[in-house]
């Protein structure tokens, strides 16, 4: 047997988890970058908009002057609403309206204003779906849709009686307000759940995947440890020669070592060689999960 029986395998299954993870989408970073996120105190995030850009995380209260009512007479800031068509095992969105007012987040007596507009699949609430057939909404149907096709709708919305976490960067306008908003190459998030809950809402219907991705990734690096670690030891030892009917006279040196004479005791190459591979590979692997889920720094620069 060589080494590639179990590199092999390895590398097919580092391919298998980075592709569950990819089937997340948009999710799949926004969680991760709600998770390792900095939130800091308002006046943290105050002091930091006047410097360099820094992607930060709030908690506070959602307040703003003139909230619309949904049906149940509940003071919302923000109501988004996405029709979808069932295509295969996603859903494709085919109408969204958006209702919104201006709005903060606020500690105290002070706020900060978030860009609403910038919310996009940054915003993370327990969200009202109905599920029917295009045919019982024919009004809002595009032409061409059957009727026995299955259809989403979806409504997202937040209430100025809401508490919030909203990340994201903040910069200071002209008219010397703090302004929350995507930047820094990521985007706005908001959200009106603690973080664990926020973090199921987001992995909805997608325990399996990620038990799978987690099974896939531990396996993958396991695999390749132990992969690269035969192959470093099968290039340094040799393969063992059969025993020889012709007697040799016993090589001279250091029995301790390697039979260079007075030396280190073993073969400390071989050890040394095994770490840096360890090392290897798990900063490979690291890389291209960061990679995967489409990595950038979470934290204040």
């Amino acid at each position: 047997m060589t080494p590639l029986v179990l590199i092999i395998p390895g590398i097919a299954a580092l391919i298998a988890g980075i592709a569950i993870l990819r089937s997340f989408g948009p999710s799949l970073r926004i969680g991760r970058l709600l998770a390792a996120t900095p939130v800091l105190s308002l006046a943290e995030v105050v002091a930091l908009a006047d410097g360099p850009e820094h992607y930060v995380g709030l908690r506070g209260r959602i307040d703003a002057e003139t909230p619309f009512e949904d049906d149940a007479h509940r003071p919302l800031v923000l109501r988004r609403t996405r029709l979808a068509l069932r295509e295969g095992q996603s859903w494709r969105t085919i109408d969204e309206r958006r209702d919104a007012v201006p709005f903060e987040v606020r500690e105290g007596l002070d706020g900060v204003t978030v860009d609403e507009a910038a919310l996009d699949d940054g915003l993370v609430v327990i969200a009202r779906e109905s599920i029917g057939l295009a045919g019982e909404i024919p009004d809002r149907m595009p032409a061409g849709i059957a009727a026995d096709q299955s259809v989403r709708l979806r409504v997202e919305q937040v209430s100025s009686v809401d508490h919030a976490i909203v990340i994201g960067v903040p910069r200071r306008g002209a008219d010397g307000s703090v302004r929350m908003g995507a930047g820094l190459g990521r985007p706005l998030i908001l959200t009106t759940l603690e973080r664990d809950e926020a973090m199921r809402v987001l992995a909805a219907g997608g325990r399996r995947r990620t038990l799978g991705a987690a099974v896939a990734l531990g396996g993958a690096m396991i695999l390749l440890t132990l992969g690269i670690a035969w192959a470093i030891l099968a290039a340094m030892t040799g393969l063992a020669s059969a025993a020889s009917p012709t007697p040799s006279s016993a090589p001279g040196g250091d029995p301790r070592s390697s039979g260079q004479g007075p030396g280190l005791v073993g073969d400390p190459l071989t050890a040394i060689g095994l770490v840096l591979a360890i090392a290897l590979v798990a900063a490979l692997g690291t890389y291209l999960f960061v990679r995967a889920t489409g990595g950038r720094r979470a934290g204040p620069n």
